[in-house]
């Protein structure tokens, strides 16, 4: 059975930590315990925030402290939840063009097949919006197929346009501004993850499953007109 553990940050905050490594069970627990405190309606949360293996939980410190929101949390436990169940499905058009993919080449090179494959395993990975972070929009999706996984590059690049298809690890990320990255950029797309709508800023949601459909330079130039 998975035991949370739990460490108090600042007057306001409980990380509830399920694992070290990122996985798919913690995933899954880490997605259905984001849920079941959402409708629980526990007293004094204000909000809370998913992450790859923990999750962190705001709380009002004038009506709750520290010691509530861990009981409170713990009496979650166990939790159940069905990996089958349906959730949302984004199929997010992606060029894959030099012009849009400058570190294509070396990625194949570093994995020892060619640029086609890269895509080719691009294309048929299944991966699941693990958490916001670092920018906004910025959606970390984990699954990525273990044919392409690259680490960082020890040197960040300045200037990476918004709509870039970025790898690293078992990660991938669409950018949502301009902005220095030490990711391989292996395409682009004019999806637009930060939506503008109030009521839902982005367009995935933690948990959502997002695949990729290839399109041709000539697709992508039509969508800037």
């Amino acid at each position: 059975m998975m035991s949370p553990k739990f460490k108090n940050v600042s007057d306001c905050g409980v990380l509830v930590e399920l694992g070290s490594e990122i996985s798919d069970d913690i995933s899954h627990a880490i997605f259905a315990l984001d849920k079941r405190i959402a409708t629980k309606d526990i007293k004094g949360v204000v909000e809370v925030v998913p992450a790859l293996v923990n999750l962190l939980v705001i709380f009002d410190p004038i009506l709750v402290d520290h010691s509530d929101i861990q009981r409170a949390v713990l009496a979650l436990f166990p939790l159940s939840y069905d990996v089958d169940k349906p959730t949302n499905t984004h199929v997010i058009d992606v060029c894959y063009e030099k012009e849009l993919a400058p570190d294509l080449k070396a990625v194949a090179n570093a994995c020892g097949i060619s640029e086609e494959v890269v895509i080719n395993s691009h294309l048929s990975s299944q991966l699941r919006v693990s958490m916001y972070g670092f920018a906004p929009g910025y959606a970390y999706m984990s699954g990525l197929s273990n044919d392409i996984q690259v680490p960082r590059k020890d040197t960040a690049v300045r200037d990476v346009s918004a709509g870039s298809v970025i790898i690293a690890g078992q990660q991938c990320l669409i950018t949502t501004l301009k902005m220095p990255t030490g990711w391989s950029i292996i395409g682009r797309t004019h999806a637009q993850i930060m939506t503008g709508d109030n009521e839902r800023p982005f367009l995935f949601d933690v948990g959502d499953l997002v695949s990729f459909n290839r399109i041709t330079l000539d697709e992508y130039s039509k969508g800037n007109k």
